[in-house]
């Protein structure tokens, strides 16, 4: 029974239905649908503007009312008028008006040319042109194209002592070239895991860390190079004041020693702490003692010698410290006496900390912190205006930098502490240390 009187409800409403949707122009043929409701028909053309069938229009009994209230289940709005919506004034079309030609070509389509007013973006005819560096300038950052557990091959292609002989120690530049695909940016480091096996372990020995001292174009230029800033790890006996070969650094010595076309086991890159900042209006503020300069060499180099976007975007200021025992142990003096004199003026300043043969305001012996302190009021004004600070070396020169900061911003009235911590959250403050 109840199966009955549904089915005749239904059947009542398709009847109903149809006949308040009759079209005797049939112009318009309908599909019914389950819900009751009524669309067009794939094959249908609509070809009058009202949304209700005329004959519906001139029933006046009850149902009739409620199908034309709800619309019939048909369109309210007349198609192709575009009265809902206009792509050209609402949408991004720009007001061009070319809507239909863009509908109507489709993927062929080309806007129009620019009129005769339209500025030209030509190249002046007495402009000079130089070649740029650009084809690793959208790399994002690099991480692990090789791990430490399934290393790359690298090949040493040259190296050689960097500072002269009075200074102590034995620093080298190494360069070496990368399998094809490895690729780095400015402030990232490369693990080298030196051949053998440790004796203390009976394991191959662990990976080291070096951070990188060229751009991602390499000192070749040629994208598929790295360099580093090697100091040789020698443990001198103090009864003969000569090293003990038992006790050298094993990576160190390894790649000082290495000869040209020597075959090295790399993985990485990594890093994203020392990575200079995308915003080119910040000044850039570089701590480092001895090899810490390794990745400021880098910096430089980008922001100074090199033809990419980067170095003609930079519009801020570079502020390089950098402590040595001796005038002979001052790293790449050369390179950075050349990129003072290419840079614009007073956008590239160096201090040097001599520590042998430079004394500080109180007679003792000069060390990067003594310059900060001496340059406290320039120091921290850039890094209230946002500028970005970075550190790297051998990680006892931190605890007494970080002394002498907080010295110094307790007599100007600075809570110390809060201003590190906003620092850090900034992302201004760059510390890598070993």
């Amino acid at each position: 029974r109840n199966r009955t009187t549904t089915m005749g409800i239904s059947s009542y409403a398709l009847l109903l239905l149809l006949a308040l949707t009759h079209d005797t122009n049939k112009h318009v043929s309908y599909a019914f649908a389950p819900s009751a409701r009524l669309y067009p028909s794939s094959s249908s053309s609509l070809t009058h503007s009202t949304s209700i069938p005329l004959h519906a229009q001139n029933n006046n009994d009850n149902d009739g009312d409620r199908i034309r209230k709800v619309g019939c289940g048909t369109p309210t709005k007349p198609p192709g008028g575009m009265s809902l919506f206009d792509p050209d004034t609402q949408g991004k079309l720009q007001g061009t008006g070319d809507l239909q030609r863009r509908i109507k070509n489709g993927s062929s389509y080309l806007p129009p040319r620019p009129s005769a007013d339209v500025a030209s973006y030509s190249r002046p005819t007495d402009a000079p042109v130089h070649d740029c560096q650009n084809w690793l300038e959208d790399i994002g950052v690099p991480t692990n194209f090789a791990k430490p557990g399934s290393p790359a091959e690298g090949v040493i292609l040259a190296s050689g002592r960097i500072i002269s002989d009075d200074a102590p120690g034995d620093i080298q530049h190494v360069v070496m070239q990368l399998p094809e695909g490895m690729h780095y940016v400015e402030g990232q480091s490369i693990s080298v895991i030196p051949p053998g096996i440790d004796p203390k372990t009976s394991r191959p020995f662990a990976p080291r860390l070096y951070s990188i001292a060229s751009t991602r174009y390499g000192d070749l230029l040629d994208g598929n190079t790295v360099s580093f800033c090697i100091r040789r790890a020698e443990f001198y006996d103090p009864a003969t004041g000569l090293p003990d070969p038992t006790k050298k650094g094993v990576c160190s010595n390894f790649l000082c020693d290495a000869a040209p076309g020597t075959k090295v086991a790399i993985a990485g890159p990594v890093g994203k702490t020392m990575l200079l900042p995308d915003d080119d209006t910040k000044d850039i503020i570089m701590i480092g003692t001895g090899t810490g300069i390794a990745p400021f060499r880098a910096f430089l180099h980008r922001l100074f010698m090199e033809n990419t976007v980067k170095r003609h975007m930079f519009q801020a200021n570079a502020w390089l410290i950098l402590g040595v025992p001796v005038t002979g142990g001052l790293l790449y003096h050369d390179e950075f006496a050349a990129m003072q004199k290419m840079a614009p003026e007073g956008a590239f300043k160096i201090d040097y900390a001599i520590s042998r043969e430079m004394t500080n305001a109180r007679g003792g012996k000069l060390y990067v912190q003594n310059v900060i302190e001496e340059n406290a009021t320039e120091f921290f004004e850039k890094l209230e205006k946002g500028a970005q600070v970075y550190f790297c070396g051998l990680k006892g020169m931190m605890p007494p930098i970080l002394d002498t900061l907080e010295e110094v911003a307790r007599k100007k009235g600075i809570d110390w502490g809060v201003f590190l911590k906003q620092l850090k959250a900034n992302h201004q403050w760059h510390v890598e240390v070993y």
